[in-house]
């Protein structure tokens, strides 16, 4: 029986997703990439707003079928793409994302102190190992090495197929409207121009509204103070379990999690091929996922530490740290007061004080002064910056944001 490797996905942002490759639907059908349906795309927004409790699977394949129709458009406009091209730059959109911790960025370098995008070009090597090959030509296109350069932008740049997904999908799920763009006319603008992707004055409109959609939403949604506040108390969960396992104390965790709260794994020991427990460290990361930290969380909840069940208890019940946005950072006499004022009403013991006080910063910027920068084609057959070429003054869009936090519990409301 042969199997019919040919399907339709239904989306509820985009509609109909067609897989026409072979190749696509055995890596979508891979363990690595499944796993990425456990994997929310939004970290612990959910506990702000209730819809978004979508994954990077979805997102995967949303930025999948945009990259399908860019290269289409691509295409009609001129431009040789074949067929080996195409496929490739399909699958390196696709694995984007595939090395992405628990929770997306929530636990960036916390479990494992290395960026995600290099654990998913150390998983695509060893998918193309175990797809004797085919994965070259997208690897060479992830890493950008790959003699047509504008394929690369069209993953990661600063008008990528990931950006135009996650836009409106993260718009969609949140219900916050402010993040919906005009994505099919942005990839029907798309060109290229001396190797470099770039858009057809007439779609600069909608570049603005991209760009300006990207800043809300930043806002509004990823950087919202409430998740701010759960994502770091997440991080910290993690560091005290880490704390206790390293000092002897048992712990509950699930055996997967156990592994990477027991060792501080770094890109030499996964470049290494270290075996821990029978598997190798990239094969463990591989099966890391959601549900090994809330498994593990909930039951920390009733661990004799009181500072592992108080962080654990404040997550699983949405009983969230207090956060106060500031445009200065807190002053370290301010810091010292409080940190006493905790050890005075709530732990006892300065050591442990710090856990109940997380203070840091927050940046947002829609456009990257020293990225790459968004190309404008004119008419005339001129290229120009989306900053020289807009009518609008997109300054405030360069300017990186900064504001600083703290967070601490709500019964402890020293402001």
């Amino acid at each position: 029986m042969v199997l019919n490797k040919k399907k339709i996905i239904n989306d509820p942002v985009f509609g109909f997703i067609s897989i026409q490759s072979e190749l696509i639907f055995d890596l979508i059908e891979h363990s690595f990439f499944q796993r990425l349906r456990r994997i929310k795309q939004l970290g612990l927004s959910f506990l702000v707003f209730p819809g978004a409790n979508h994954t990077r699977f979805e997102h995967a394949l949303g930025a999948l079928h945009l990259m399908r129709q860019a290269i289409s458009v691509l295409r009609l406009k001129g431009h040789e793409i074949n067929e080996e091209e195409e496929e490739a730059v399909a699958v390196a959109i696709l694995l984007h994302d595939v090395g992405h911790a628990p929770f997306s960025h929530v636990l960036e370098n916390t479990i494992v102190e290395i960026p995600h995008e290099e654990i998913s070009i150390l998983l695509m090597h060893e998918l193309n190992r175990q797809f004797k090959g085919k994965l070259e030509l997208a690897i060479e296109i992830f890493t950008n090495c790959y003699r047509k350069k504008y394929l690369h932008q069209l993953v990661s740049s600063q008008l990528d197929m990931d950006r135009l997904d996650y836009l409106s999908r993260d718009s969609f799920f949140t219900g916050v409207t402010e993040g919906i763009v005009g994505i099919d006319r942005i990839i029907k603008m798309l060109n290229i121009y001396d190797d470099q992707i770039v858009a057809d004055v007439k779609g600069i409109y909608s570049i603005e509204k991209f760009l300006i959609a990207r800043r809300l939403m930043y806002w509004q949604v990823y950087l919202h103070k409430t998740v701010v506040s759960a994502e770091f108390q997440l991080i910290n969960v993690l560091k005290r379990a880490r704390e206790l396992v390293a000092s002897g104390e048992n712990i509950f965790a699930t055996p997967i999690l156990d592994i990477f709260l027991k060792n501080r794994f770094n890109y030499n020991d996964f470049k290494s091929n270290i075996t821990v427990s029978g598997k190798n460290i990239l094969d463990w990361y591989s099966l890391l996922d959601d549900s090994d930290i809330l498994a593990s969380v909930k039951e920390w909840e009733h661990h004799h530490d009181p500072v592992l069940s108080y962080l654990a208890k404040s997550i699983t019940n949405r009983k969230l740290f207090k956060i106060e946005i500031k445009s200065m950072p807190v002053s370290k006499v301010w810091e010292e007061k409080i940190l006493q004022k905790i050890t005075e009403k709530l732990t006892g013991n300065y050591k442990l004080s710090p856990y109940f006080l997380i203070t840091g910063e927050i940046t947002n910027n829609a456009l990257n002064r020293e990225g790459e920068n968004i190309l404008i084609l004119s008419k005339n057959g001129k290229v120009r910056d989306i900053r020289n070429a807009s009518d609008i003054n997109l300054s405030a869009l360069t300017k990186t944001v900064r504001k600083y936090f703290a967070c601490f519990p709500k019964e402890l409301d020293f402001y």
